[in-house]
């Protein structure tokens, strides 16, 4: 598997980051704080000093700010990873992708995660949110290429494995916030969805 290596961003790029920054650390600080019942648009851009202009400018919603960093920020390309030689290769590239995911939460906190994963947050719509490289659709946009190729087969669709990775996925988060950081957030991960990948894969 590749990682991708980012090329440097001009001027202009760089200025956008900054203000995508600033707002989700602003949106990060409230949830922190207040939760997510008070996270609003106008809160957000009071924290942040920036005009609601400039927040729709970046993001269509609150869920769409959230969903834009908590999903795309792990660093996993969806069109650098290799076509897999076997199935043991395809779990061991789907596994890297949500370790990842797992580190990149880490990042963000315990305290944040745990505010982020509540049935209110549309971004954690499967069936509303967009099409960005979420570690679930870099991992059947994989799966798809390894089977159009024939190096993998599948038992079940890939909607149902998408839908299957999804909730593994997050019972794993959900347990890592229960017990607040307290547990082998990484090796459960690995090993849940190690077992349920041996039963789908050949």
């Amino acid at each position: 598997m590749k990682v991708n290596n980012k090329q440097p961003m001009s001027r202009q790029q760089q200025k956008s980051f900054e203000t995508k920054n600033r707002i989700f650390l602003a949106a990060k600080k409230i949830l922190q704080k207040q939760g997510y019942d008070a996270l609003s648009i106008k809160n957000i851009c009071e924290e942040a000093g920036v005009s609601n202009g400039s927040f729709y400018h970046h993001f269509k919603t609150k869920d769409d700010l959230l969903s834009y960093y908590i999903e795309e920020q792990p660093t996993i390309d969806p069109g650098c990873l290799e076509l897999p030689k076997d199935a043991a290769e395809a779990k061991r590239a789907i596994i890297l992708v949500y370790l990842n995911y797992v580190a990149y939460c880490k990042e963000l906190g315990v305290v944040f995660m745990s505010n982020y994963y509540t049935p209110k947050n549309q971004a954690l719509n499967a069936v509303s949110r967009t099409k960005r490289p979420y570690p679930i659709v870099t991992v059947t946009d994989y799966l798809a290429r390894a089977i159009e190729a024939g190096t993998v087969s599948v038992t079940l669709s890939l909607e149902e494995i998408s839908t299957d990775i999804r909730m593994i996925v997050i019972g794993n988060v959900f347990e890592w916030c229960l017990r607040n950081g307290d547990t082998d957030f990484a090796g459960n991960m690995e090993r849940s969805l190690g077992k349920y990948l041996d039963s789908i894969l050949n």
